[in-house]
């Protein structure tokens, strides 16, 4: 059980300090594939554009191979993962516990086209990367507008699934898993950049993808402005009392009961992480924090409060200044 002492604030959060486990290190190692949405296992290197699998030859290919029938099996083979509304597809093992990405071929994706009203637009389309060994590319394309897909896809039990639902049902020590939700994960992040980046912020001219998708470009002559995917860095810190074996954590008053998070926020234009673990910590709790040491990073596809891709930067700050006052109020000195 972990012994912990609540304080009151005015403010939507509220905090509380919870005693650490005196047999575990203060600062661990922790694996990257214990990191959600990391690990992405087909974020390969970059192909030249002469080869068959590089972005701007497998979108032509695709296209072609979507639009047509041919007889003969392609190559490289494509793998298709089908979005709606932010969620992508997916289906479970025979077993029940375990889920897989709805991963289509060309001629599965072709005839689920065909049968429904979805239009074929590069900005539906996302390059994901590439697999040398099994010689295959993977795509994402968006078929939100497509609700006769729902039935077709439920009769061979598969259904669109929302990302943190499968991020909750992941087994973390499962690296085939965790692989799956950072495919998944990246996919999302694309697709719903290609959609609320369709208008150049520059001049007001229609972009246009480039590259597969994995940029866009102003269709105006006079601007021809390269756009990229959006990132927005964050900082999340767990705030530590050395000397008396302690960590903060907060909640809001919509969070359920007995749930608690560490603290997190944006990093700010001229901020550096540092600054940025302090500047958040003081603002929400009226605590100052001294040193603060660096954890590890990982990906935050666009689900919750968090709009597009964040990238959260993982640190423990030490306490510096605090002092507990009547009636559980916290105040800095």
């Amino acid at each position: 059980m972990l012994s912990c002492h609540s304080f009151s604030i005015p403010s939507f959060f509220s905090k509380t300090l919870i005693k650490l486990n005196p047999h575990s290190p203060l600062l661990c190692t922790m694996s990257l594939r214990f990191h959600a949405f990391a690990g992405n296992p087909i974020r390969s290197r970059t192909p030249r554009p002469s080869e068959p699998v590089s972005p701007q030859s497998a979108l032509q290919t695709l296209r072609t191979l979507l639009l047509s029938k041919p007889h003969e099996p392609s190559s490289p083979n494509f793998k298709v993962l089908l979005f709606r509304k932010g969620r992508p597809l997916a289906g479970s093992e025979t077993d029940g516990h375990r889920w897989h990405l709805g991963w289509l071929s060309i001629g599965e994706c072709r005839t689920f086209l065909e049968n429904s009203e979805v239009g074929l637009s590069e900005d539906s389309l996302a390059y994901l990367g590439c697999k040398y060994e099994d010689d295959a590319v993977y795509w994402a394309m968006d078929v939100s507008e497509a609700s006769m897909l729902v039935n077709q896809l439920g009769a061979r039990h598969f259904c669109f699934v929302e990302l943190r639902t499968l991020m909750v049902a992941t087994d973390w020590a499962d690296s085939k898993a965790m692989g799956e939700l950072a495919i998944a994960g990246h996919a999302r992040a694309l697709l719903e950049w290609h959609n609320t980046a369709r208008y150049c912020g520059y001049c007001g001219g229609q972009t246009v993808p480039m590259e597969a998708g994995r940029r866009k470009q102003c269709s105006n002559e006079l601007c021809k402005k390269r756009i990229y995917p959006r990132v927005d860095p964050v900082v999340i810190m767990l705030v530590i009392d050395k000397e008396n074996d302690r960590a903060l954590l907060s909640r809001q008053s919509r969070f359920v009961p007995r749930m608690w998070s560490c603290l997190a926020g944006f990093i700010e234009p001229g901020e550096s992480l540092e600054e940025a673990v302090r500047r958040e910590t003081w603002e929400e709790t009226g605590i100052e924090v001294g040193d603060v040491v660096y954890h590890s990073s990982q990906p935050w596809p666009g689900i919750v409060s968090f709009s597009y891709f964040s990238a959260w930067l993982v640190c423990y700050p030490l306490f510096q200044k605090f002092h507990l006052v009547p009636r559980g109020s916290m105040k800095p000195l």
